[in-house]
C-alpha cells in the first residue's frame, strides 16, 4: 500500500490531510479533532506548510511546532527545520543559526525510520542551496528517491525527481526534462495543488517558448493567486 510521509497524520485526520494537499490550510485546521496527540501533530504540520507557501506571520506555526517537539521530537524537529529553512531561502528575517536548526532537524529525520527519505532529501536541498555542494546534494536526492520508491511515497518521489531534473538540465543533460514532467504529473495525480503549481512553473521555465510553456505558466498563476502562494507569485 502506498503512502507518503510528507504529513505524518494519524487516523482521524484524513479529511485534514486531503484539505492540506489542496492548499486549504484553514479548512484543514478546522477539520482536525478538538484535542489529542494526532491533532497536535497535524496542526503543527499544517501551519508549517502554510507558512512555507504563504510566508505570513510565523508565530502560530512556531508555537505549534514547539509544542510538537515536546511530545514527538523527531517530527517536531523536522518541522522546525522546515520553518528555519524557509526563513533562510526566502531571506525572511533569517535568524542566527537558522541553517544549523534546519540541518539538525533534517538530520534527525534522516536518522529515523519513518522520515528517513524526507530527511535525506532536505539535507540535499541544504547542500544545494546553502552549502553549494552539488555532489552532496545529488547523493541526498538520489538516496531520497530510492527510499521513496521502496516505500511507495510518491510525493517524495515528485520532490526528488524535480531537483534531480533541474540539476541534470543545469549540467546539460536533456533527460532532466523528463524528470520535471514526472514531478508535475505525480503532484497532479496526488491532488497536491500548491506543489503542482510549483512544478508547472518549473517545467514551463525549462521548456522552449511556446503554447505548452504558456499553458503551464497560466495554470501555475491561477493556483498561485487563488491560494495566495507568496513566493510562487513573485516568481511568475
Amino acid at each position: 500500500m502506498s503512502h507518503d510521509t510528507t504529513y505524518m497524520m494519524a487516523p482521524g485526520t484524513d479529511m485534514a490531510r486531503v484539505l492540506l494537499r489542496a492548499g486549504q490550510w484553514d479548512r484543514a485546521l478546522a477539520a482536525l479533532p478538538a484535542s489529542g496527540g494526532a491533532a497536535l501533530a497535524a496542526r503543527a504540520q499544517i501551519l508549517a506548510d502554510r507558512f512555507w507557501w504563504q510566508l505570513g506571520d510565523p508565530a502560530e506555526a512556531e508555537a505549534a511546532v514547539a509544542s510538537l517537539v515536546a511530545v514527538q521530537p523527531v517530527l517536531g524537529q523536522f518541522c522546525a527545520g522546515q520553518l528555519a529553512y524557509a526563513r533562510v531561502v526566502h531571506t525572511l528575517e533569517a535568524r542566527a543559526g537558522d541553517a544549523e536548526v534546519a540541518r539538525s532537524g533534517f538530520a534527525a529525520a534522516a536518522a529515523s525510520a519513518e522520515l528517513a527519505g524526507w530527511g535525506r532529501f532536505w539535507l540535499g536541498v541544504l547542500a544545494d542551496n546553502v552549502d553549494h555542494a552539488p555532489d552532496q546534494a545529488l547523493a541526498g536526492y538520489t538516496t531520497a528517491l530510492d527510499w521513496a520508491r521502496a516505500q511507495g511515497d510518491w510525493m517524495l518521489d515528485s520532490y526528488a525527481v524535480r531537483h534531480l531534473g533541474a540539476n541534470a538540465l543545469t549540467g546539460g543533460d536533456p533527460s532532466g526534462l523528463d524528470l520535471l514532467r514526472r514531478s508535475y504529473h505525480l503532484r497532479a495525480a496526488l491532488g497536491a495543488r500548491p506543489q503542482t503549481a510549483a512544478a508547472a512553473l518549473t517545467l514551463a521555465d525549462a521548456l522552449p517558448p511556446g503554447p505548452e510553456a504558456d499553458q503551464l505558466r497560466e495554470a501555475a498563476g491561477i493556483t498561485a493567486r487563488e491560494l495566495s502562494l507568496t513566493w510562487l507569485l513573485a516568481a511568475l
